[in-house]
């Protein structure tokens, strides 16, 4: 069976997050097993004990596996990349930051340094989605260099915040263009549009 991976981001869950329940359904929809898991310490993550949960909690991952996460799981989802011995199909980073924000708790999150020749070698398909106002400061400027260093495209969503929170009152039930780049939408138009 072909699996997916939903990884939320700080302060989030494994229910009613933000458009993880419509993009789940989906890909259910369209024969995925969908792994969407409560990771640790959800209010203050730090990168060692997310690391260490999904190496060993995780389903396999394989060449038609894909990887979706938001904010503070897009570093995770690089450091977990950096360590697999193998490549998934697609990787999708949404309001995601991979330098220090100066919020006192992202740089948790971060390695000192990546491999970026392993990461890209092991995702076929890397997708970053970062708004130009991001009010947490995981905007497109500051994602701009890692979107290079993995030669990735980068799709900034003009005046889209966080595309999902509860502090700035973005709800963001759908998240259409997550499920076109997936292959998973129903509308069957191009996936940038």
């Amino acid at each position: 069976m072909k699996t997916a991976v939903l990884l939320h981001g700080t302060g989030g869950s494994d229910k009613d997050y933000f458009w993880f329940a419509d993009t789940k359904q989906a890909l259910e929809a369209n024969g995925y097993e969908v792994w969407w898991p409560q990771l640790p310490n959800a209010d203050k993550p730090n990168l060692q004990d997310a690391l260490e949960f999904v190496q060993k909690i995780a389903p396999a991952l394989d060449e038609q596996s894909f990887l979706v996460d938001h904010s503070s799981a897009c570093p995770l989802i690089l450091s977990w990349l950096e360590r697999l011995d193998h490549p998934v199909a697609k990787v999708i980073l949404v309001g995601g930051f991979y330098q220090d924000i100066h919020d006192g708790q992202s740089h948790l999150m971060l390695q000192e340094k990546y491999d970026w020749q392993k990461i890209k070698a092991n995702a076929n398909e890397i997708y970053l989605l970062n708004s130009d106002n991001d009010p947490w400061g995981c905007t497109d400027q500051q994602t701009r260099p890692a979107a290079q260093k993995l030669n990735a495209p980068l799709v900034t969503m003009f005046g889209q915040g966080h595309m999902g929170s509860g502090t700035f009152n973005q709800p963001y039930r759908e998240f259409v263009l997550v499920k076109r780049l997936l292959g998973v939408d129903e509308t069957g138009t191009s996936p940038f549009l």
